[in-house]
């Protein structure tokens, strides 16, 4: 990971809406971004979403409702969040939280996409 540059986004504040299930993030170059828990949970930056290399990405299901049960600050450079499924292996640095706010659109459509084509579900299957 490279390390944290003067071009670096920094978070200015950090505000979770369980309610809403959005995480809001204001950075300091007066962007802000409301995140949806659970695409924050589908584009977790974690081996056991994104896999060991391109084209390894698992598709993440049955995840709408997935909440959040704590944010835990990782250094000066990112946050690891514990989800309500018990997914806690990501960590968020800065650079990414930034970039999944500027491509919040492209990524929810691919991820839409990508879920149509497996035919699977953004709610969990009931057993």
């Amino acid at each position: 990971m490279a390390g944290l540059t003067p071009e670096t986004p920094w978070p200015t504040d950090i505000i979770l809406h369980q309610e809403s299930r959005q995480l809001e993030i204001k950075f300091d170059d007066n962007s802000q971004y409301q995140f949806p828990i659970e695409y924050l949970r589908v584009y977790s930056p974690s081996a056991e979403v994104i896999g060991h290399g391109p084209g390894q990405e698992i598709l993440q299901t049955g995840k709408r409702l997935v909440t959040i049960h704590e944010i835990v600050p990782v250094g000066h450079y990112a946050i690891k969040i514990h989800f309500s499924d018990g997914h806690d292996t990501g960590i968020y640095s800065w650079d990414y939280l930034k970039r999944l706010g500027v491509y919040h659109e492209d990524n929810w459509a691919d991820y839409l996409n990508r879920l149509e084509a497996a035919g699977a579900s953004r709610d969990q299957e009931v057993h």
